[in-house]
């Protein structure tokens, strides 16, 4: 049962996951949250550590539809934080339609939501409206060289469309606006399926499987783990940052595929064989943020380590697997070193 006397957050996408950590961190510091999330690439398994809080309710529903009456009726909604939408090249382009209509609908929706509750209102888009950079790091005057047909596009464009509704309503004086680019995330409750690099690298590794490079393994991402995303997006929301402009959050340390791929054989011990397919269309080539804003306005930079967050991120799908799979060899050893991290993290 949500209560009156706090601040109210509506988390939509918060069963994902950034979003399902994000809904933890929030009750822990003692906000009543609303989860909404239609559940279309979340694992309702996210939810598990939420389930039963008194300060947490869940409803499924999906932002591209009317909002439902249960949020609509409300006027005690502070804060509105906008996680919904695929994140992942397979799970945005399966139904690039959904993908785009979230991004522009969806967030029209809950700015208007924002707007009748007088809350804050932070939408998180995504360092993919830089595209395929030409200016490197990226920074957030960099307009960006994105391919507008491309079969990217629908999450790239969509996010940019975003970003203007968001920064209109603003303007108009209708919502208090905040803009978070994220750049790569990782960390548990990331689905093993979902695409990304980390996830594709850390559960072929363990299983055995091919470990698959697209293209030479040359181009390079930056990686952030998920406590200090969380941090930087609560940050964010918190803040009085009143210019109009968006702010990069991501870990500023560059890594080849190739590094990356390293990085996780160390740490799994892996025997698995690399193959190598052809480069996706319109895959970045070089990925990395400029943080200066976020240092000077939210005095946030990451903690995390790329080998800390990816021995407990390691140890996270080892046990996913071992669920599903009863003939693994479960050892507990990455287990183990994942505990020594996070032990290591929270005395920090």
């Amino acid at each position: 049962m949500i209560s009156m006397n706090k601040n109210v957050s509506l988390v939509a996408g918060g069963a994902g996951f950034i979003g399902s950590h994000l809904c933890r961190a929030l009750l822990e510091q003692g906000h009543d949250v609303i989860c909404l999330d239609n559940l279309q690439t979340a694992r309702e398994v996210n939810l598990e550590m939420l389930e039963g809080h008194r300060a947490f309710s869940f409803i499924r529903a999906d932002i591209v539809d009317p909002l439902p009456d249960a949020v609509t009726r409300r006027r005690d909604i502070t804060r509105i934080y906008n996680l919904a939408c695929a994140a992942s090249p397979p799970q945005y382009q399966a139904d690039p339609e959904h993908t785009m209509l979230t991004s522009v609908v969806g967030t029209d929706r809950l700015l208007r939501l924002a707007e009748q509750n007088d809350a804050r209102f932070l939408l998180t888009s995504t360092s993919e409206v830089y595209g395929d950079p030409e200016a490197h790091p990226q920074r957030e005057d960099y307009r960006g060289w994105v391919n507008c047909t491309g079969p990217r596009a629908c999450y790239d464009e969509g996010k940019r469309a975003a970003e203007a509704i968001a920064f209109d309503f603003a303007r108009l004086g209708r919502a208090d606006v905040r803009v978070a680019r994220i750049f790569n995330t990782y960390g548990p409750n990331m689905h093993p399926d979902d695409g990304r690099v980390i996830s594709n690298f850390v559960c072929q590794a363990l299983s055995g499987k091919d470990i698959t490079i697209y293209g030479d393994g040359s181009q390079t991402r930056s990686f952030c783990y998920v406590s200090d995303m969380v941090d930087g997006l609560m940050r964010l929301m918190e803040s009085d940052v009143a210019d109009l402009q968006p702010i990069n959050l991501g870990n500023p340390e560059e890594y080849s595929m190739m590094e990356v791929l390293e990085l996780v054989r160390a740490q799994t011990g892996t025997r698995s064989r690399v193959i190598r397919k052809p480069l996706p269309i319109d895959d970045p080539r070089r990925r990395r943020p400029d943080i200066k804003r976020a240092r000077t306005l939210l005095d946030w930079e990451p903690r995390v380590s790329l080998a800390e967050g990816l021995a407990i991120t390691c140890a996270f799908f080892e046990k996913e697997l071992f669920s599903q799979m009863p003939d693994y060899a479960f050892d507990g050893a990455i287990a183990g070193a994942a505990s020594t991290a996070s032990a290591g993290l929270a005395a920090e």
